[in-house]
Order: structure tokens, then C-alpha cells, then sequence
């Protein structure tokens, strides 16, 4: 499958999010019932990739997705050299909560052209709505080990998931 040229917002009515399929029970799930819901109410924007050429359906299969959201965490989670100037409140974060490939397109850089596509986006969002640091949870031991060759460090473990940041500072020496 081919993917074309630019991400746009999730359309179910162009999308079809049925035929996406990554391996990870819980990604899957999320593009196929969740995704427009919480974009719906608020709480999250799903970006995708769709391929070059319909389905007999006239839908698009999604060859990647990236979810984002915004956040907060507590000023103590962080290591002390980031927290030291940092407020006592809630600091407030952008959550790549979802992000993932489908595996008819894995293992031709798609992951990492979604990581980078997923940080640019939240970049030219902080120029309105400023966030000190991109958080990750990730679901396992491989994608802590991808997250890690993109300079993102451990900032906790939240309920058996690794999470992991990177500071704005950091997202915007790629895009300046």
C-alpha cells in the first residue's frame, strides 16, 4: 500500500478506519471506534495518512495515524535540571497519545516520518497555546526503545506504561 503525499484530520466518511490494522489490539481499536468520538467531543485531533488509492468502497485506508491531546503533569515528575524553574502548578503538556503504522506499510520509515509530522504539527500549535514538553505512554518495551532514538527520556512509569517526554525546547531546534 502506498500512502499519499500529506496527513490530514480523520473523516470517517473518507477513512475507513475498518481495514486499519497495526498489530496492537488497543491502536486498532482506537482508530476504528474511538478516534472520531473524542475528536467529536473535544478531547483529542486524530491525524492520518491515507493511502493513494481507494478501496472498492471509495474509502481511503489509513496507512498511519497520530493522535494528540493536551495535558498536564505534576512540576515534581520531571528530573530536577528541567524542574528547577518551572511553577509548583500543573505544567502543561501536549500527549502524542496515539501513533501508529499499518502493517502493510511498516518497515519503510513511515513511524518515524509520523513521529516527526506528529511533533511539527504540535509545534505550530504551541505558537498559540504554549506546552513545556511532547509526553508519551508507551505500550511496550519496543516502543520505549523507538522513542529513545528520537531523544525521548523517561519521566515515569503511569500505570505499567513507560511515559516518556521531551521538551518543547528540544521540538523546536527541528522546526526553527
Amino acid at each position: 500500500m502506498n500512502w499519499s503525499n500529506e496527513f490530514v484530520v480523520l473523516d470517517k466518511e473518507l477513512h475507513d478506519r475498518a481495514y486499519f490494522d497495526c498489530g496492537e489490539d488497543e491502536l486498532n481499536e482506537f482508530i476504528q471506534q474511538r478516534a472520531a468520538k473524542h475528536m467529536e467531543i473535544g478531547i483529542s485531533t486524530t491525524l492520518i495518512l491515507p493511502a493513494s488509492k481507494s478501496l472498492p468502497n471509495g474509502k481511503y485506508p489509513i496507512c498511519a495515524f497520530y493522535t494528540v491531546a493536551p495535558g498536564s503533569i505534576a512540576k515534581v515528575t520531571l528530573p530536577i535540571p528541567q524542574s528547577k524553574k518551572l511553577p509548583n502548578y500543573p505544567v502543561p503538556v501536549f500527549l502524542i497519545a496515539q501513533l501508529a503504522v499499518h502493517n502493510e506499510c511498516k518497515n519503510r520509515g513511515l513511524g518515524k516520518i509520523t513521529l516527526i509530522k506528529a511533533l511539527e504539527y504540535l509545534w505550530n500549535v504551541s505558537k498559540h497555546m504554549r506546552a513545556y514538553a511532547v509526553i508519551v505512554d508507551c505500550l511496550n518495551p519496543d516502543v520505549m526503545k523507538f522513542y529513545e532514538q528520537y531523544n525521548f527520556r523517561v519521566l515515569c512509569i503511569i500505570e505499567g506504561r513507560t511515559r516518556m517526554f521531551l521538551p518543547m525546547k528540544t521540538v523546536g531546534m527541528l522546526f526553527k
